[in-house]
């Protein structure tokens, strides 16, 4: 039977955007029940997929040193599928190749040069590919804006939502605010631009703010941190680093609106997660977010405090006016993105190449 590799390793990190689609990908493929072609699975700790997913895939373990030319993978696989568009390890042999792209947002971040090494390799990635999907229209139109693609198939497969089920709450969870609080999730960096809600909650008294993330980055402890301090409201600011699936979920079902001021989104998982509960969201109108929160989420077209404030009073009213249509319009949009329909659409991929 043919083989189709997936390079998957990044599924070690389910706290970032890269692990969860690596694992969110897979649990669709297994779900779709695929017949007509097998697939491997490359990852550190293959032990956890195994005991999930069984013998209906095989496994690779990792090596770091698999990232040397010398060293690369040297099974000749019918496809081989690069999950995401940074990954260093490539085959050996050519081979019908799958590259995702999420973003191409190290041209910004990273470097504009062409010649930079971060640029050459994703440049080499597209030269080897024999199809391209991206997670967006966004993704697709500023991968081509940056770069000569070749004309090769493309394919533009949105994320699924990976709160689609509601799970049973089993650890006790301690509320960090009793009052009413706006809730945000993902990486406490630049990119995410979480100071700008830290400002504008000196505007809003009546409201406190969750940040959920990894704190250690440097933009926390310098521009977050100094935020907080200016603007008076470590008392109204909660912190609570990284948390599971079922902290995230009472969070979500327990806050009065989602909040995501992000600079650079490839797609932007965390809103539909929020529409998932009916909680209104409000967005930067900037990269994916437009695209993805669709037409009931609130924008933000700058980051001036006192308008963003506005933006959020305007909009909770409008939100709170007539409550139980936006509830089932943001529940009926975010269930449109359904992972076990992106693995079908990849699986689809996979077989136009075999």
């Amino acid at each position: 039977m043919q083989q189709v590799f997936l390079e998957s390793h990044n599924i070690k990190n389910q706290f970032n955007g890269f692990g969860q689609f690596n694992y969110h990908l897979i649990k669709g493929l297994y779900n779709a029940s695929i017949s007509d072609f097998k697939m491997t699975l490359h990852a550190k700790d293959i032990s956890r997929l195994k005991d999930e997913f069984g013998n209906y895939f095989d496994y690779k373990t990792y090596q770091s040193i698999s990232r040397q030319p010398l060293f690369r993978i040297r099974k000749k696989y019918a496809v081989w599928h690069s999950l995401n568009q940074n990954i260093k390890i490539e085959p050996y042999h050519k081979t019908p190749y799958v590259l995702t792209v999420h973003d191409v947002n190290f041209i910004s971040e990273v470097s504009s040069d062409l010649n930079h090494k971060t640029n050459k390799r994703f440049i080499e990635k597209l030269n080897r590919s024999h199809a391209i999907t991206y997670i967006s229209e966004f993704a697709k139109a500023s991968t081509h804006q940056h770069f000569d693609v070749p004309k090769v198939p493309e394919y533009v497969i949105y994320n699924g939502n990976p709160m689609a089920d509601i799970i049973e709450i089993k650890q006790e969870i301690k509320q960090v605010s009793k009052r009413p609080y706006l809730f945000f999730i993902g990486g406490l960096t630049k990119r995410k631009n979480v100071h700008t809600l830290v400002n504008m909650l000196e505007h809003l008294p009546d409201y406190d703010l969750v940040l959920a993330g990894d704190p250690k980055d440097t933009y926390a402890e310098t521009t977050l941190a100094e935020a907080i301090a200016k603007t008076k409201t470590a008392n109204r600011v909660h912190i609570i680093g990284k948390i599971n699936a079922e902290e995230k979920q009472f969070y979500l079902q327990n806050c009065t609106a989602f909040v995501f001021p992000s600079l650079l989104e490839g797609f932007g998982i965390p809103p539909i997660e929020a529409m998932r509960f009916g909680k209104p969201v409000f967005l930067s109108n900037l990269t994916s977010l437009p695209e993805i929160g669709g037409v009931h989420a609130f924008y933000w077209d700058h980051f001036d405090a006192e308008y963003m404030a506005t933006i959020l009073k305007t909009g909770m009213a409008v939100f709170e006016s007539n409550k139980a249509l936006y509830e089932n319009s943001y529940m009926t949009h975010a269930q449109s993105f359904n992972w076990d329909q992106a693995a079908i659409e990849y699986a689809n991929v996979y077989r136009s190449l075999l």
